[in-house]
């Protein structure tokens, strides 16, 4: 990695891809670090701890390449780690640095999108049962009514690359029946988790025209964007020479690399790390 200070975006694997790509398109000059924890993915099933820990060594390992902000591009993390780490972990030695994450910018916009007032949200286990949507949605839209639905068979199609597949077919049907069985008046399915978006069109395919399905890359990145806006001192310490690295934590960097690039859209070429090194 060149000497700098680059922005971090992490994932708990290759998901959080799809919000990076939406933050090169909107903040194309800036350097970047990609980390993807595949070695430990998926995250949805597991408890707060565990996601807290792992995300927390991910976040430091980022600091160590000189990232002064990182994104967890990743719903599990954002839901079950980032308070904890913004609360607890970052004053102790890190008050210069900043994480954010995806939930709160997409909770801020999701009301927009709606006529009924009614949203279905589509996640990993983890973060439908983090409850994080429904508290942050309640803050910023308190007119909101909003519907829950865990995904957990989702993540392992998409990483294991069969989301575009004829058997993914069965799978996308029964959570989104599961989720319209709570209420017919869902106008509007947010995709809470970064992997989804590589199923939108099957997703599409098996609703009414008139449901909106709502991917977070944009949001996110829009978000960024004015948060660069609002805090300059923050964003004069970011270089930009328009580099990016890649890094996974699973050794079989060419499978990562294969996936990785039909989520990012352009060739991806990563190296393997140990992010519990020193920490």
């Amino acid at each position: 990695m060149l000497p700098g200070s680059p922005i971090g975006v992490f994932d708990s694997g290759i998901g959080g891809l799809t919000v990076f790509r939406s933050i090169v398109e909107q903040l194309p000059g800036y350097d970047y670090v990609y980390l993807g924890d595949n070695g430990r993915a998926p995250y949805g099933n597991r408890s707060f701890n565990t996601i807290h820990q792992y995300t927390w060594e991910c976040v430091q390992w980022m600091f160590k390449q000189g990232c002064p902000l990182v994104i967890l591009a990743c719903n599990t993390a954002s839901a079950k780690a980032l308070r904890t780490i913004q609360q607890q972990d970052m004053p102790k030695a890190n008050a210069d640095k900043r994480v954010l994450g995806v939930i709160r910018p997409t909770a801020e916009v999701i009301g927009s999108y709606t006529k009924t007032k009614q949203i279905g949200v589509l996640g990993t286990k983890g973060t439908v049962q983090s409850g994080s949507y429904l508290l942050e949605i309640e803050h910023f839209a308190p007119e909101l009514k909003v519907y829950q639905q865990a995904c957990p068979l989702w993540v392992p199609l998409i990483e294991n690359g069969e989301y575009n597949k004829p058997g993914a077919d069965y799978y996308v049907q029964l959570y989104l029946d599961q989720l319209m069985q709570q209420s017919p008046d869902i106008d509007t399915i947010l995709l809470a988790c970064t992997h989804y978006p590589l199923l939108q069109e099957k997703i599409k395919a098996h609703l009414p025209a008139h449901i909106n399905v709502v991917a977070q890359g944009d949001i996110v990145a829009t978000s960024l964007v004015d948060y660069l806006q609002r805090h300059p001192e923050m964003e004069q310490r970011l270089t930009k020479t328009g580099h990016r690295d890649f890094y996974t934590t699973i050794d079989d960097t060419p499978d990562f690399d294969h996936h990785a690039s039909q989520f990012f859209g352009n060739e991806v070429k990563s190296e393997f790390v140990d992010v519990r090194e020193g920490c």
